[in-house]
């Protein structure tokens, strides 16, 4: 019984040596962890590089399309509408025949007027016939003077009734053309204001309007203050505008400026301007809203870079610039007009730094990044 008392108590002295050994080893590893720092986390970040070089501040304004040319057809002459030879809404093309008038009337005239001229042609010939048979026989005193003078009178008179019955052809043969109405340039229809059967008066019935829309206008205005930038930018060269259509995801057109109006408008002091597109791809209707986009003044080489890479602080402005060993530094910046999607940094930067503009709020002085793409 002692023995196995003893070797109780002597297993139990070797456990607790032995957790007394375990709980001091524990201890010195939880010394030796805290005595190593930890690695700096480093942060993923985008970067761009700040831009030395020209900029066009821009102005942004809602212009409205509008038609090139705007024609409202009437006919030339009176008469019975006959048909109509265009699909409203649709294309035309210049030289097309879109109206004619009924020509019975008209042709009528014309060939009346061509008997005439025929009456007076065959009147004209026989008295030169005369005249050229008499005229031996004056000198010989076979025919009387006044004779002769009358023979003479009539072939004037004659001569005369034939230009007249000439210019009636003409002006009849005219007036018949006039039944055939052209689109004078391509354009687009619109829907017929009168229809066959109908009468039409010259120059005052109005048949169909016609709109030129390749090219189109995009119109818009601009307040007065902007109009000395954008002169001075027509005198570099054109100046290309942008436009937009509200509300969809297409690329934005692009125009050139094309007219600058004489006048300001004293109630809006704004000045209206135009830009023409080519419009080949009909995105443009006469009416429709647009964004516009016009350049206005430009700055000469200045250092900008993305807005989104611009940080605000109670100090003031700054961008985090990324180092070559992989780390970043705030710098304070001085930012100047804003154009797009890029600000001007007046002072700060000096071009070519590298700016985040992505995982900036992770950030703090020093810290450590990665640079990562769109790619990954």
């Amino acid at each position: 019984m002692q023995r196995t008392s003893r070797r109780k108590s002597v297993l139990l002295v070797a456990v607790l040596v032995a957790t007394a050994l375990a709980v001091q080893m524990f201890r010195g590893n939880e010394r030796a962890a805290a005595k190593t720092p930890a690695a700096p986390a480093v942060v993923p970040v985008k970067v761009v590089s700040a831009h030395r070089g020209d900029l066009d501040l821009t102005l942004k304004v809602i212009g409205r399309a509008e038609a090139f040319s705007t024609v409202n057809v009437q006919a030339r002459v009176s008469g019975q509408l006959q048909s109509l030879l265009f699909i409203p809404g649709a294309h035309v093309k210049k030289g097309d025949t879109i109206i004619r008038i009924d020509p019975s009337l008209l042709q009528a005239q014309l060939d009346q007027a061509l008997g005439n001229l025929a009456k007076d042609q065959a009147q004209l010939a026989n008295a030169e016939t005369v005249l050229k048979r008499y005229q031996p026989l004056l000198g010989k005193g076979y025919v009387a003077q006044s004779d002769y003078d009358t023979y003479k009178a009539n072939q004037g008179i004659y001569q005369a009734s034939v230009k007249s019955d000439q210019a009636a052809v003409e002006l009849a043969r005219t007036q018949l053309s006039y039944a055939q109405i052209q689109a004078p340039f391509d354009s687009v229809a619109g829907a017929p204001l009168i229809y066959p059967g109908a009468q039409v008066t010259a120059n005052d019935t109005s048949i169909v309007v016609l709109n030129q829309i390749r090219p189109i206008h995009i119109t818009f205005s601009i307040p007065e203050t902007g109009l000395a930038g954008t002169r001075a930018a027509m005198g570099r060269g054109m100046v290309a505008v942008t436009a937009s259509i509200p509300g969809t995801k297409a690329a934005p057109m692009q125009a050139d400026l094309d007219f600058i109006n004489n006048a300001v408008d004293p109630t809006t002091s704004t000045i209206q301007l135009k830009a023409r597109y080519d419009n080949n791809d009909d995105r443009l209707t006469p009416g429709q809203f647009v964004e516009v986009v016009l350049p206005t003044t430009r700055l000469t080489n200045v250092v900008t870079v993305p807005v989104v890479a611009l940080q605000n602080s109670p100090l003031g402005s700054f961008v985090f610039v990324t180092d070559a060993d992989g780390t970043v530094q705030q710098r304070m910046v001085t930012a100047g007009p804003t154009s797009g999607s890029q600000v001007v940094i007046e002072k700060g930067l000096l071009g070519n730094e590298r700016v985040v503009t992505d995982g900036q709020l992770l950030l703090v002085d020093g810290a450590h990044v990665r640079i990562v793409t769109d790619n990954g």
